[in-house]
Order: structure tokens, then sequence, then C-alpha cells
């Protein structure tokens, strides 16, 4: 061994209890004095001297021997020689050189110290420490100058810098160490640092100084965490926001940011937006990128408490990022709080890594990039069973639909607004809260679609005694109506689309420009109905509900596949389990190669939580008020706080299915050390 670091590291300390355990940029003040010999070139080992169970712990994790320091060498008024001593004693080791590095100087540049090493191994110094330069006035208490004559000050340009010692590192020659027994001897030199990796922490206010610096100083590393959390404004965006003439909201963001989030999806770390205020340009932004949202958030430290339980992380393999004082209490909650360059000082001060990209310009992406580097390279799989099919999705509006994107989640107003605009905006309201993408509603020309036969039969309704042709008429839309529900849902941050049931309807919606049509399971054999919807040339959404293969074929042939995402469904209501046919949507991948999600009828959330782990893209579900409500798709249909629980298990299922690479889990590598037994 050439070159031997020694840190000591005593338990006691007079200014800041338990000191070398304090942590700066997350990480003990112990464990960065060893990273940084570590990382030093020249350096073959690094012990740490100590008499605390505690420092010798965090010392070991940090990947350094450690030597018991006895307590006669332990106490105030011992001196760091004597400990580095004592570790070449009980080493029994011989090193050229030994470097005696100190905890208390928390910014060590790996390369000052390989530099100071190099120094001495070529024989130009016996002993080199680093020093920063100075060109400040010392004076006595009594008032006289000590490196100046103050009846003369030169002017700084005209003065050669002096050297302040830091205190961080001294490196010497092993033999004249031992003869002297002090750090300094024979030839000296100074290794200049610069001022910024020179300050000592000897008091409480010391420490407040380099946590608030280490953000600025620490070289960027990559984050190892298992989840990111963010703050929205600020964050994704640049905190502005942009008002146009309507009152209408539109914010600046960074493209750059997506493609880091999908980087993070595919590499399995888990991601949440998380918003004090209740925006449908966050709920937008959050489905553009795919991923959870949670706004409206009083206290965001409670909510991240529970989010975390509810996911199984360890806090410490968390990053939140934040730009304002409302996101200090879950920066506290997790190992990596992180902020962005122009935040809040108490924020800056606060986090373990400052971003120097700002939000809406990138700061997403820079996260993303520095978790993604700290992920392993994953082993490819065996060749094993057939893989799923996955067919390339289909994008309504600005939103993936297909295998490996996020399930879309329709929220199937249909007629159980009863013709009421209110009752319609309440459950856009039920949809949006649930975290849903889109509401769908159902559009007819009563005219055409009623049966001759049933339109002057008598009904009993709401409104009172009235036809059947009267009764469709009373609960359908007109164009008022969908003008303020398309508004409406896109304040709230919803697609909004509809199944037209006869050509003038289809040419309706296209006057409200839908982003796409449903097909409901009704009109697949209305070929006429089928060639209106292909010649919008948008996305189509096919039921298959009460079709025969044959009947679906030639809807396929009229639609085509290069647009279509195909629904599986059985037009029971409600639905029995033993008519669902999940394996049906594997068929349908299988015949049509379109994606295939699923619409369900039944009662309960089972159905279709299974048709997600079967591989359905996308799921629709009517949605109600209240089932007891006046109509016939309010029985099947599902309440608030049941639509609510479909789409967070749906959410669930997402992250469970995994990739399919079976390999150890980092959770396993502990149950593994303990309980696996391996004979031969």
């Amino acid at each position: 061994m050439r070159v031997l670091a020694v840190v000591p590291a005593r338990g006691g300390s007079a200014g800041v209890p338990l000191k070398n355990l304090a942590p700066v940029g997350g990480t003990p003040l112990v464990a960065r004095a060893v990273r940084a010999c570590l990382q030093a070139e020249l350096v073959d080992e690094v012990v740490v001297s100590t008499d605390h169970p505690g420092i010798a712990e965090a010392a070991e994790r940090a990947g350094a021997r450690v030597v018991e320091r006895p307590a006669e060498l332990s106490g105030a008024t011992a001196s760091s020689e004597s400990a580095v001593l004592h570790a070449l004693d009980a080493l029994g080791e011989d090193p050229e050189v030994v470097v005696l590095v100190q905890c208390t100087s928390v910014f060590i540049d790996p390369a000052d110290l390989s530099a100071a090493v190099r120094r001495v191994l070529d024989g130009e110094a016996d002993a080199v420490f680093s020093g920063t330069p100075t060109h400040e006035f010392l004076w006595t208490p009594a008032g006289a100058g000590v490196n100046h004559d103050p009846a003369s000050r030169p002017r700084r340009q005209d003065m050669e810098p002096q050297f302040r010692e830091t205190g961080a590192f001294y490196v010497m020659r092993a033999a004249g160490f031992r003869e002297r027994g002090h750090r300094f001897f024979g030839d000296v030199a100074v290794q200049a640092v610069p001022a910024r990796h020179a300050v000592e922490v000897d008091t409480p206010e010391d420490l407040e100084i380099v946590r608030a610096l280490a953000p600025f100083v620490d070289a960027p590393e990559p984050i190892d965490v298992d989840a990111v959390i963010t703050d929205f404004d600020g964050v994704h965006t640049d905190d502005r926001a942009y008002v146009d003439s309507e009152g209408r909201e539109m914010v600046l963001v960074s493209r750059s940011d997506g493609m880091g989030v999908s980087l993070l999806r595919r590499a399995g770390v888990k991601v949440l937006v998380m918003s004090t205020e209740h925006n449908p340009v966050v709920a937008a932004r959050a489905r553009k990128l795919g991923v959870p949202v949670l706004q409206g958030l009083a206290d965001k430290r409670t909510v991240l408490r529970d989010w975390l339980a509810i996911e199984n992380l360890d806090p410490a393999r968390v990053a939140y990022v934040g730009n304002d004082v409302n996101d200090l209490g879950p920066m506290a909650e997790v190992g990596w709080p992180v902020a962005v360059p122009d935040a809040h000082p108490r924020v800056r001060a606060a986090a373990r890594v400052v971003l120097t990209r700002a939000g809406g310009d990138g700061a997403v992406r820079e996260l993303c990039d520095r978790v993604v580097a700290a992920r392993p390279v994953l082993e490819e799989p065996a060749p094993a069973a057939p893989p799923r099919l996955r067919f390339r999705p289909v994008s309504i509006g600005d939103v993936p639909v297909g295998d490996g994107e996020p399930v879309y989640v329709i929220g199937e107003i249909g007629i159980n607004h009863n013709g009421d605009l209110d009752i319609a905006r309440r459950l856009i309201d039920v949809a949006a809260d649930a975290g849903c993408q889109a509401v769908k509603f159902q559009k007819r020309t009563p005219a055409i679609c009623v049966p001759e036969a049933q339109k002057g039969q008598i009904r009993q309704t709401p409104w009172g005694e009235m036809t059947y042709l009267e009764y469709k008429e009373r609960t359908e839309f007109g164009a008022d109506e969908y003008r303020q529900i398309a508004e409406y849902c896109d304040e709230r941050g919803l697609h909004w689309f509809a199944s037209p049931w006869d050509v003038p309807s289809v040419e309706f919606l296209e006057d409200m420009d839908v982003l796409t049509h449903k097909v409901a399971s009704a009109g697949v054999a209305d070929h006429q109905l089928l060639r209106a919807l292909a010649a919008t040339g948008k996305p189509i959404i096919l039921s298959t509900g009460m079709s025969t293969l044959r009947e679906i074929d030639e809807a396929v042939e009229i639609l085509g596949t290069e647009k279509l995402i195909m629904m599986h469904a059985t037009s029971t209501y409600p639905l029995p389990p033993e008519e669902a046919n999940l394996r049906t949507i594997t068929t349908l991948k299988e015949r049509y190669g379109v994606p295939v999600g699923y619409s369900g009828h039944e009662r309960g959330l089972q159905i279709s939580l299974a048709a997600v782990t079967l591989g359905a893209v996308c799921v629709e579900r009517h949605i109600t008020l209240d089932r007891t409500m006046w109509g016939s798709d309010h029985a099947a249909s599902l309440e608030p706080s049941g639509l609510e629980h479909l789409v967070r298990d749906i959410r669930i299922i997402e992250q469970a299915m995994g990739d399919g690479v079976k390999r150890v889990f980092p959770g396993e590598e502990a149950p593994k050390a303990r309980l696996r037994r391996i004979t031969v």
C-alpha cells in the first residue's frame, strides 16, 4: 500500500453534538470524508478512527475500514496526530504516504486531494496541506496589525496572497510523520483549494451554512430513488400563467420533461404530481405525461405520507421536487428533497439537490436523467412464454391509447344526465375528481332512432305522462348544451365525445369538433352510420356487445384498423359475471391487431379490474350520482366513490403488472440474505 487515508472521527464534540454524524446534503460528515478519499485516484485505502459505534457503522457503510479508538485518545485534548499514529500501529501498515482527513471540512474535492498526494510521492514536499488564498488583514485584540503595517495599507492587487489553512487534509510522508509525530515537518507546501471548499464546521451556525451551500457546491451525482414526486407550478412550469380574453389559463412547460418522465416510467420509477391548487391545466399536463395527479391539497405532507404508505415506499428512497414554502413539509419527509434554482431561499436551504434548470425549462428532465443514471442496466430476459400482444397506440387528442400506455378511463355519462345540464356538470366533476381521462355521452336524433311502433307509446316520467318520442326529445341535449359541456370539460381537463346513433348525429358531433367517435354496440351493424364515421378520418372506438365475429368483421372492413380501438362488451344490464367472457379481449387483439379495451355494465369493480390485467387498454363505465335515480342505465352505473376506487385500483394494477423480466428486487435482498439456504 502506497497511500493510506486516516479520518479521525470522535463521538464527542464541544460545539455540535455527534457532529460527525450530522447530515449535509443528505450524507453524514464522516461518510462525506470517506467518499472524498475513495474518489481520490491516488488513495489506496481509507480508515476511520472512532470511539463511537454509530460513526463506525456509517463509516463502514461508506466503504471505509474502522479502527476502534481507545478512550485515552478520544478526549477533547487528544490530538489528531495521535489518532493517525494509533491507526498505523493498529493496522500494522507501513504506507509510503499517510493522509490525515478531517470530517469537519465538508467540501473536499478528490482531485485536490490527489494533487497533494502526487506532490509528496514525487518528492516535491514532505508535507502538503490544504489552504485557500486570502488577502485578509489580521489584527490582534490590542489593535496591532498581524500581517500588515496599519500605517501602510497596500492595495489588494499589489499584495502576494497568503494562505489560510482549511483543515481539510494533510498529506505526509509516513516515515517522517512517525519520526516527528507531527503533521508539519521537512519541506512543507500548500495545496490551494477554492474558497467555496474551505468552510469548516465547528458550531451549529457553521452547520446551517454548509447545509445551505451543499446543493450549490456538491458535484451532481446520480439520484438513486424508487419514486419521484413533483410540485406543479414552478417545477413543471415557470410559475407564470397566461390568461386569455375568456379567462382560460395556459402555462409554459418543457417538452423535454415528457421524455424524461417516460424514461422514469420505463425504468420502473413511480411518478406523482402533487398540487395545492385544483386546476384543469394540472390535470391536462399529468394526463399528457401519463402520471397520476393529486390536486387541491391543503396539507401536502400528510397526503404524501399516506401515498408512501399505500405504495409501500421507503421515504429515504423518494425524491420530492419543490419551489415554495408549502413544499417544505413534504421535502422533510423524503430522503432526496430537491429544489429548482429559483426556489424560495428556505426551500433551497432544505434541499439535498438544487437543479440547474429552472421550472418550465427542463428542471423535471434534469432530475429524471439523474434518476435514470442511477438505475442498473437490466439483464435481457431469457426466451420464455410468447409475449403479450402489443399494438401501436391510437392517439385521442394528445393522449396515446394502447399497450404500454396508462389505461384510458372513460366515465360514460350517456343519458344519465336525464336532460339536465346541471346533472351533466356534476357528473363531469365526478369523472375529473376520480382521475378519468374522458367522459362520453350519447347523441341521437329521436325521430330517426325511435322505432315507429314505440313513438306513440305513453310513458310515465319525472316530468309527467308523455309519449316515448316526447320523452326521448326531452332528454336530448342540443348544440347550446354541448357547447357548455365542451367548455366545462376543458376547464376540468377532460376529453369529451359521444356515441352517435345516426348520421345526422355524426354531423352534429363533427360540428362540435370532438376528438373521437364511439360506436355503441347497437350500431355495429349500421353500415350507413359506420361509413359516415369512417369519412370523418378521426379515431373510432368500436364497442362489440351483442355482435358476432362476422358482424364485427364487416364493421372493421368499413372502419379500417389504422385509427381503431375496439371495446370488448357484453350488452346485458346489469352484467352477470358468467357472461363477462373477458378472454375475448385476447381474441379480438389476435383477430384484428388493434388495441382492445373493455366497456362494462356490471355491478362492482372486479370484472373491470380483471379486464385491465388481461390487457384492456381503456375502460369505460357508466357513472351516476345515485343508482336509485330515474332512468334505464343508473342501476348498472358506478356512483362517485366506486368510480374513484376503480381509477385508483387500475393505477395500482398498472404498476403491479411490471415488464415480465424476472429479477431480484431491492426489497428482496434483505430476506434473501436472511432466509435463502443454498445446498450443493
